[in-house]
């Protein structure tokens, strides 16, 4: 790697290549990148369900970029999504139909303050990963690792998926 920068979303020291990262996430090229190894690796694997949703979420909730429509959109339903999977055992497809009904309830979304740090694990501590045992587990403990460094808007997205998506 030459020179680094580091991710504005993570924290993470990623290559400092130059490229378009995501549209509207608060992300750098080496983070945006790193990722999509990390997606290569589920999609080729076929790994469609949790550990994909979960690697997502994450990534996603470690970069919501700035307040904006879409942004508060995505940081809604990810966190949404990691409730669901995490504290409520959903699979990745009924995360996904949790999805579904949270976008239906646009109207009362929010922008939450992202919390700092944003969890202490990110994508480079994933895309290392040996074999999709080892991915599965890193994933996992990214997942929780993120959701845990939400913890001051637990109670609103508990409430907020109590009312617009376990119905």
């Amino acid at each position: 790697m030459g020179e680094t920068v580091s991710c504005f979303g993570c924290g993470a020291q990623v290559d400092a290549a130059p490229g378009k990262p995501h549209k509207y996430l608060g992300t750098v090229w080496g983070c945006w990148e790193a990722f999509g190894q990390v997606l290569a690796r589920e999609y080729s694997a076929g790994e469609p369900d949790v550990t994909h949703r979960l690697s997502v979420d994450a990534y996603a909730l470690q970069h919501p970029g700035t307040p904006g429509r879409q942004t508060i959109q995505s940081m809604n339903v990810h966190l949404v999504s990691l409730h669901l999977i995490l504290e409520r055992g959903a699979s990745g497809q009924e995360a996904l139909l949790g999805i579904r009904r949270t976008l239906k309830a646009a109207p009362y979304f929010i922008w939450l303050d992202p919390p700092t740090p944003n969890g202490s694990m990110t994508v480079l501590d994933v895309a290392p990963a040996a074999d999709m045992d080892e991915h599965r587990k890193l994933v996992d403990l990214w997942a929780k690792d993120v959701w845990q460094a939400w913890s001051p808007h637990h109670d609103h997205v508990r409430e907020f998926s109590r009312r617009h998506v376990e119905q």
